[in-house]
């Protein structure tokens, strides 16, 4: 049951004339009023042909009279309208059930609180078998406004209940990180314009398109007006960015103006706080040492961030600090989503549009996000939007299929943390995110089975697989992608790697268990790992001892006191060894 409280309005008897007529989109059925405020003593328009809407209208807002003749300012904003509708499948709801939920609703609203003799006036219109209007003056019998901040939150929560107590379709309980739904007014001028979307479903998109190609609120701004999206921007003396708003081309209002949108009216996380707290975080140092064993790619690079979310939304151990970086690390999966699906070919950017779009409200949660932790993810994201060249067909499905674990691994971190919306968004974009892996894993495999290594050494890489991963070897070695996995080894360990040990690291950083085939998931993660040249463990252990010194020796300067020396004294010269 959805209860969808309106903005308010002046016009009472205007409202009434809708509800009681024939309406323009939906046949109104024999309207008459199944609930009101203990008061009620006007006959129904519906059910009394001597009763007329202007009467009705006039007996609703005499409250609002008598506080605007005693008053100075009068008040305008004075109705409070709800739709209150049943899901499609929901039973049939008689008009004394509709009476006891409006009475419900305008409770939890505080509109009419139980056993307030002096609450506002109220009544509910059915018109339909599914839905009912409710309609009331926000002036209470003593001349007081009610104390409506928070209202949807209550409606919300009495909806759920009513939900259980009538044996109705149980919606999620809302946590206050959704998008606004669009009113009928936006949808019947959506379908007038043409539009398929309407202008504040079109503008998140443009906005959440445009977030991995920015590096400030600044550059944001500056990327949306260079596109279709007309901005109006608002500006302190100084210049600086203080707000925005955002408006669709031919979205006029009626008098031919512009109609434009603050951000974090088309969506929690796009008010400007909020896009300046994800795009303009402080650069973490890096140590000289990781740069030089950074991927080439952008594609690649993005792979080797995803293989740190692993860490970061499994670790729990950390708490309040652990959830925010896991919540920044899901946040800017998200946008690497969207900058992959916008450079991602043709036959693969449907699906990992519509994964990108689905996982929107898993981006956002309750818990505020850390979001200088997912640097590394952001910045690969941003390298893929603003890369001029694609990735070959191997370096794609890599990205996607580790896109698939991540995303499943954020769905099973918001569902530990009861966020059930968050959940569902993670588990539709899963879906799609599947449908693309399959589909750009399709070509490589092809490639690889027709060069499938000789039986002899199958034999010997399915020994490394039953020693490697021994719980998992049955399916991996009976999965329809064997061939090419033993393909992708014998090249792997030609290359000078050993085929055991790809095949642990690979199954420590993606378990299998959930995996709907083993085999493609290993040959995606192998296939990444050995594009690196074999470890020379050597100069590995070299390197950690470089870096470790390298570290001991910043704490130590860190932690020493500074030393000024005075001027004009020669310090003594070092003697050459």
């Amino acid at each position: 049951m959805i209860a969808a409280i309106k903005p308010s309005g002046s016009n009472t008897r205007g409202l009434l004339a809708y509800l009681y007529g024939r309406g323009t989109h939906d046949e109104h059925l024999d309207p008459h009023i199944v609930a009101g405020f203990a008061m009620l003593g006007m006959p129904d328009p519906g059910r009394n042909e001597n009763a007329t809407l202007t009467e009705l209208g006039r007996y609703l807002d005499e409250p609002v009279g008598l506080r605007n003749g005693e008053f100075g300012k009068p008040v305008t904003d004075h109705v409070w309208h709800c739709p209150v509708r049943a899901a499609p499948e929901d039973r049939y709801l008689s008009d004394a059930e509709w009476d006891e939920i409006a009475q419900r609703i305008v409770a939890a609203a505080g509109i009419a609180p139980a056993g307030d003799d002096l609450a506002c006036r109220w009544i509910a219109v059915r018109h339909a078998e599914d839905h009912i209007h409710i309609i009331a003056t926000t002036v209470r019998e003593d001349g007081r406004r009610p104390k409506l901040h928070d209202s949807g939150i209550r409606v919300g929560d009495a909806c759920r209940q009513i939900e259980k107590d009538y044996g109705l379709r149980q919606l999620r309980k809302g946590d206050r990180t959704g998008t606004r739904r669009p009113t009928q007014s936006e949808m019947h001028k959506a379908e007038r314009l043409g539009w398929e979307q309407t202008s504040r479903e079109w503008l998140q998109d443009r906005i959440r398109a445009a977030i991995p190609h920015a590096t400030s609120a600044e550059e944001l701004v500056a990327y949306l007006e260079a596109g279709d999206v007309q901005v109006k921007a608002r500006r302190g003396p100084s210049g600086d960015l203080l707000g925005y708003a955002v408006g669709r081309p031919g979205d006029l209002n009626k008098d031919g103006e512009q109609i434009f949108h603050p951000g974090g009216k088309i969506a929690p996380d796009l008010s400007l706080p909020k896009l300046k707290a994800r795009l303009e975080t402080t650069v973490p140092e890096e140590h000289p040492t990781a740069r030089r064993n950074r991927p080439t790619t952008p594609w690649q690079r993005a792979t080797e961030a995803l293989d740190t979310l692993h860490t970061e939304i499994t670790d729990t151990s950390t708490g309040d600090s652990g959830d925010a970086r896991a919540q920044a690390h899901i946040t800017a999966l998200g946008e690497l989503m969207e900058a992959t699906a916008q450079k991602a070919p043709a036959d693969l950017r449907g699906q990992l549009q519509a994964a990108s779009k689905a996982f929107g409200r898993a981006q956002r949660s309750q818990i505020r996000a850390e979001d200088r932790a997912a640097h590394a993810l952001r910045t690969a994201a941003r390298d893929i939007a603003n890369t001029a060249t694609g990735p070959d067909g191997s370096t794609l499905a890599a990205l996607v299929a580790a896109m698939v674990w991540a995303a499943l691994l954020a769905g099973r971190w918001h569902e530990a943390k009861g966020h059930a919306h968050q959940t569902d968004a993670a588990r539709q974009a899963l879906q799609h995110l599947q449908t693309a892996a399959d589909n750009a894993l399709t070509p490589t495999l092809t490639g690889l089975e027709a060069r499938r290594p000789n039986e002899e050494t199958r034999r010997t890489l399915a020994s490394d697989v039953r020693a490697a991963v021994p719980e998992h070897a049955d399916r991996i070695l009976a999965d329809p992608g064997w061939p090419a996995l033993a393909t992708v080894l014998a090249d792997a360990e030609a290359g000078g790697h050993k085929p055991h040990q790809l095949l642990k690291e690979a199954a420590a950083r993606r378990e299998l268990t959930t995996a709907r085939q083993p085999a493609r998931v290993l040959i995606t993660r192998i296939q990444h790992t050995s594009r690196n040249p074999a470890p020379n463990r050597r100069a590995e252990a070299a390197r950690q001892r470089t870096t470790m010194t390298y570290n001991a020796t910043q704490q130590a300067r860190s932690s020493q006191p500074a030393v000024i020396r005075p001027v004009g004294i020669d310090q003594p010269h070092r003697h050459r060894q």
